[in-house]
């Protein structure tokens, strides 16, 4: 399977007159990529095998969310590759959870085995391909809920954390990372405190969590209050450095969203605690997207005033999305998944776009790389995957996976995010320039919208004239798409382009609604 190198078969039409004026001509939209305009430094794009998530007891539900333990060495290793290989998506950060099974009780003997044999494969096979290829994979952690008995509540998926344990869940998380440093040789960079610890309104009023487990389907979490946030920053750094982990970093934990980072007041407490804020080495949350007033619980914009207020006390702290929904459309829903009313898979690349444009994120690591739905408590909020596994030990590569392909591979660790626009919000550019590494200079262009548009882009400092290109279109389109059901009825995947010219300073192109188009310099 070689998407990015498959033959042309459809052309794209419909260039604009070489050297035209684009404030000029009706119905052009105007858009810019300024290689010499830097904004941050890009490190990358990452995966997330989801294993145990959710189970009570392990012995009579060993959950897979994942789906490897359905499938073959074969199916193993060919997913492996379409990920990790050299024509794969080539993530260059692993998120790994850390479940609460890990110990049963105070001072009990750590099982870091049993419940994540199938993620510490997927990301150990996944770290060999990378290592083949010269490069480093870089793995964050996260806390997905302590032990039972750390908690007040003293059951699983309890909300508040019995701040008299607090060592014991630090040392449960540094042992964790020790043990994936020194026995699986697995380059652990950083720990997150939390999944969603600031979603309070997921427990009842008393904290406990059996009635909520069986009615929301909601996955481990536990309460950490901002003040919480701090004082388990301070007390991870005491653990980690006891262990000898004096070079793994700590995260602020991971918010459902970048706007409560902010408006929830994590930030600002943690910024006004001189050992926390000197502790922290990277920014993290969620970067799940509602930008509507009609939703108020949810509300959800891809705000950076929590990362630009840590970075005024911290300049240079980088900020990573360690989550954000795939995005499909009802169609790409199939039974036991909860069907959505997003249009198109093109609104991942918005959401992407959001993230790294508005909240000023340095890295992004989607939801569930790949799924096995009967393996998580129904209904599934974020169906979206790039690999789909079924009961019967089959599997698909799904529509995401190619959307994600389109940026994964250009949007490299050691790149520059650089200046954009365009002056209609249904197109976006997404820029990375070289900054003296080894990758061209790229972009990605995305429709999101019901139509095709005529696009001028102002190329400033590249480096070439010439481009190869990329595209890859939804097959999910409904009755309101009718001309792009017509051109495109089955979609394409990564169809290669013939290669663009830089005429005048510009590039001429004719966007497919619903599509993502990658340009790379020559």
């Amino acid at each position: 399977m070689n998407p990015f190198l498959s033959v042309l078969s459809v052309v794209c039409g419909g260039l604009l007159t070489s050297g035209a004026v684009c404030a000029a001509v009706p119905g052009v939209v105007c858009a810019e990529v300024d290689f010499t305009d830097s904004l941050r430094i890009w490190d990358g794009f990452g995966v997330n095998y989801v294993e145990t998530s959710q189970t009570f007891d392990y012995k009579q539900y060993a959950q897979d969310y994942g789906g490897f333990s359905r499938l073959s060495e074969k199916d193993k290793q060919e997913i492996i590759d379409l990920t990790f290989g050299d024509d794969g998506l080539k993530p260059s950060i692993v998120k790994m959870f850390l479940d609460p099974l890990h110990q049963e009780y105070e001072n009990g003997p750590y099982d870091h085995e049993t419940t994540t044999r199938n993620m510490r494969y997927f990301v150990k096979q996944g770290n060999r391909l990378t290592q083949q290829r010269g490069e480093r994979l870089s793995i964050v952690t996260t806390l997905y809920s302590p032990p039972a008995y750390i908690l007040k509540q003293k059951q699983l998926r309890g909300r508040d954390i019995d701040m008299d344990k607090l060592s014991c869940m630090t040392d449960y998380m540094a042992d964790w990372a020790r043990y994936l440093i020194e026995e699986e040789h697995l380059p652990v960079d950083y720990i997150s405190l939390h999944n969603e610890g600031e979603s309070w309104r997921r427990w009842p009023v008393d904290g406990g969590a059996d009635e909520l487990m069986d009615k929301s389907g909601h996955d481990y979490n536990v309460y950490m209050d901002p003040q919480t946030v701090v004082a388990t920053i301070n007390s991870l750094r005491k653990s980690l450095d006891r262990m000898g982990l004096n070079r793994v970093g700590i995260s602020n934990g991971e918010t459902t969203n970048w706007y409560r980072l902010g408006a929830w007041d994590y930030a600002r407490t943690l910024a006004r605690n001189p050992e926390a804020l000197e502790n922290l080495s990277l920014i993290t949350s969620h970067g799940f997207y509602v930008g509507v007033l009609d939703s108020p619980r949810w509300f959800a914009p891809h705000s950076n005033e929590g990362v630009e207020l840590l970075r005024k006390y911290r300049p240079g702290l980088h900020a990573w999305t360690t989550s954000m929904a795939w995005n499909v459309s009802e169609r790409d829903c199939k039974e036991g998944e909860m069907t959505r009313s997003f249009v198109s898979n093109a609104i991942f690349l918005k959401e992407i776009h959001g993230n790294i444009y508005e909240a000023h994120c340095n890295a992004i690591i989607p939801w569930a790389l790949i799924q096995n739905a009967s393996h998580w408590n129904k209904p599934d909020p974020n169906p979206g995957c790039a690999f789909r596994v079924y009961d019967d030990g089959s599997w698909e590569v799904r529509k995401g996976y190619y959307y994600f392909k389109q940026i994964s591979r250009v949007g490299r660790p050691g790149m520059s995010v650089v200046y954009t626009s365009a002056n209609d919000s249904e197109i976006a550019l997404i820029g990375f320039g070289s900054n003296q590494t080894r990758n061209p200079n790229a972009f990605v262009a995305v429709n999101w919208g019901q139509e095709t548009f005529d696009l001028k882009i102002k190329i400033v400092g590249g480096h070439s004239t010439s481009y190869e290109a990329y595209r890859t279109t939804g097959s999910e389109t409904y009755v309101p798409y009718e001309t792009a059901r017509q051109k495109y009825p089955d979609g394409e995947n990564c169809r290669q382009l013939p290669d663009f010219r830089v005429e005048d300073g510009y590039i001429h192109y004719e966007i497919p609604p619903m599509s993502v188009t990658t340009f790379i310099e020559k």
